[in-house]
């Protein structure tokens, strides 16, 4: 028998249209059409973390809802859930596509001449794609290129929709790109460029507006999708006619890959599970966006990444981070530049999360508070729901590829405030492979010790404890890749301070490490009570950590306890054997 062919895998792919018909596998998302159509309000707003699959599931709707795709809805929606059980309204709309992405944010000028030229460029291609069915198409097309505003230009799409007799749905994707280049600036500048063009008498603020009144005529459905609530917030009255439906329990799913639609994907493409020695939940897993949602669900890009990289060379990749998602939360960074932000993230690191309520929309004027600053890395996705417990709702910090965009940012903080930390990524390298291979951790708690604990600042060792020195541990132990350090493991006896698990591109190293970090201040009278109170403390830790269910019966794992006093002493004890 022949063998089955793989699909290929859509990686960087978000057209609908090349995936369906060039052979690519797809994770049928159109069970959640019927849905939508069936909401009381025809205005929807859907916002998603970078990379989450938004722009391909809005070209599906696309394809969907425009009477000029009528022709290959067999083709494209046949054997998927809506091509079984297709809704009255498919293939019915003139579909007008805005993309707010690739906008000039230098200055005011250049932000509102590249705003209006994206929204011609939109109209023009829709009245170029609809020209069978608009009356003296070109006629409207030469109108809406010598109208000067941008509302005078919309109109002239809208009476071109009149004159077919049709109705538009209207698709708007990354809505709030430029809004969140221009937040990235951490300028005044970018910020008064913001509140100009949104707020009241401001561009984008006109272009909603108008949206707004078409909705009384000729536009039947709005979907607006982008990464965060601010913009609507802001524009307040200006388009207040849609209904959010983010953190609705319905749509948990809507977007993101389930366990079980992984699992399909990795048959349909054939990616070998044999060549997956990582634990891809621990790795990227964990979104939830409402406490009563179904499944929890994996970042799209981060999958198809991670086995594009497998197809490709056979094996994981040795960055388990896309370095373009890197990038994109890179972005984060101006925003924590003032110390009420840098402090509400260096809590959230210390406790894997925070208690906190997500607000549904807000003001770029409140990002400095801390509730809307938590609500915002929520939305960045750098923040997910854990649990509710006795009426409070816990976030957490996703998954470990997360984590790891955290730590990095933390050695930049550290670096940018004190400037005599010193880090020699060389030096680093040898002083984890001593740990890792000949089970010596002296010279990587010593270089820790010498190059960045002894360097901080009174500034930094103000709130100093336990917890900031074993994120420094961390960060600095992720950049060898030899180990995968996992913090707060729940254990039969516990929550472990630091799990050096063994990395899946170095299997050969003997032993893992489980570690308790303990910190005792120099001042008072009463240290060397307080020493011993820690040898004793971590000595107690430990024993339990090593009877748990996790580690019982493992010879391959050394259990060592970290007792810091001040900033410059350390000492070291391991468990005998």
């Amino acid at each position: 028998m022949e063998a089955k062919k793989c699909k290929r895998l859509p990686y960087g792919n978000s057209d609908f249209e090349s995936v369906r018909t060039g052979g690519y596998a797809y994770v049928d998302k159109t069970r959640f059409i019927e849905l939508l159509e069936n909401e009381p309000n025809r205005n929807l707003f859907f916002i998603r973390p970078r990379k989450f699959g938004k722009s391909l599931f809005f070209s599906m709707l696309s394809h969907y809802y425009d009477i000029a795709e009528a022709d290959k809805f067999e083709q494209l929606f046949g054997d998927l859930y809506i091509g079984k059980h297709p809704t009255p309204m498919k293939n019915s709309y003139l579909v007008l596509k805005f993309n707010f992405s690739g906008l000039n944010t230098s200055t005011e000028n250049d932000f509102q001449i590249s705003f209006i030229g994206k929204i011609q460029q939109s109209l023009l291609a829709f009245l170029d794609e609809h020209a069978n069915y608009i009356p003296d198409a070109a006629k409207y097309k030469k109108e809406c290129e010598e109208q000067m505003s941008l509302t005078g230009k919309l109109l002239v799409a809208f009476r071109a929709a009149l004159s077919a007799k049709r109705k538009i749905y209207v698709i708007i994707d990354e809505y709030d790109h430029f809004a969140n280049d221009l937040m990235a600036l951490g300028t005044t500048v970018g910020d008064d460029v913001y509140r100009k063009m949104v707020r009241a008498n401001g561009i984008v603020r006109d272009f909603y507006e108008t949206l707004k009144e078409g909705t009384e005529t000729v536009i039947n459905g709005i979907m607006i999708t982008g990464i965060t609530p601010i913009m609507l917030d802001d524009m307040t009255s200006g388009f207040n006619i849609a209904s959010s439906l983010s953190l609705d329990p319905l749509y948990n799913e809507m977007l993101g890959f389930t366990a079980d639609e992984v699992k399909a994907l990795m048959i349909e493409t054939g990616v070998d599970p044999a060549l997956i020695n990582v634990d891809m939940e621990l790795f990227y897993n964990g979104y939830l966006f409402h406490k009563d949602g179904e499944h929890r669900v994996y970042n799209p890009s981060m999958m198809l990444y991670f086995f594009n990289q497998i197809l490709r060379s056979g094996k994981v990749p040795e960055n388990i981070v896309d370095e373009n998602l890197k990038t994109d939360y890179g972005r984060l960074r101006s925003l924590i530049m003032n110390e009420q932000n840098s402090t509400q993230l260096m809590e959230i690191i210390q406790n894997n999360g925070i208690v906190s309520e997500i607000i549904p929309k807000f003001s770029i004027d409140q990002l400095h508070d801390n509730e809307y600053f938590v609500s915002l890395l929520f939305y960045m996705g750098l923040l997910t729901i854990d649990r509710q417990e006795e009426g409070l709702l816990r976030l957490k910090i996703p998954n470990y590829s997360i984590r790891t965009i955290y730590w990095d940012y933390i050695l930049r903080l550290i670096k940018d405030r004190n400037e005599d930390v010193l880090i020699d990524f060389t030096q680093l390298r040898l002083a984890v492979r001593e740990l890792a291979y000949r089970g010596n951790p002296v010279p990587f708690v010593d270089y820790v010790s010498r190059n960045i604990l002894i360097r901080l600042s009174n500034r930094d060792l103000e709130r100093f404890d336990e917890k900031q020195i074993k994120i420094i541990l961390l960060g600095t132990l992720f950049q060898s890749k030899m180990f995968v350090p996992i913090t707060e493991l729940e254990v039969t006896q516990g929550y472990t301070d630091v799990w050096l698990q063994r990395s899946h591109l170095f299997p050969e190293i003997p032993h893992e490490w489980v570690w308790e970090i303990k910190y005792v201040k120099k001042a008072g009278l009463r240290r060397d009570t307080a020493l011993q109170t820690a040898r004793d403390k971590a000595r107690e830790q430990l024993e339990k950590y090593r009877r748990s269910h996790q580690f019982a019966g493992r010879t391959d794992v050394r259990y060592l306890s970290g007792i810091f006093i001040g900033k410059d002493k350390y000492e070291m004890t391991e468990l005998a054997v």
